[in-house]
């Protein structure tokens, strides 16, 4: 294990956004149990889409879309705070 300063942007939550040494740009750190529900939730979206269901499939995706909106979010607010560009 290696160990080395980073830049914490925002607080340390659950999504943190931090830039790591030598990388131009941030990133946001997600705990490996929301990890793991991220991964869930398109498991389901996958299993609504193979099953045909179409009104689950639209739930499972609107809930995944909210989820990742709500990340990219705070990783936009927290560059904008910094007054750092963004990637894209």
């Amino acid at each position: 294990m290696e160990r080395i300063e980073a830049e914490l942007l925002t607080d340390g939550g659950n999504d943190a956004v931090v830039r790591l040494p030598g990388r131009r740009f941030p990133g946001v750190l997600v705990q490996g149990d929301s990890l793991r529900i991220l991964r869930g939730d398109v498991a389901e979206l996958a299993a609504a889409c193979e099953q045909g269901d179409l009104d689950e499939a639209r739930d499972c995706a609107g809930l995944l879309l909210a989820h990742l909106d709500a990340l990219l979010a705070r990783y936009e607010t927290a560059l904008s705070e910094h007054e750092l560009p963004r990637p894209y």
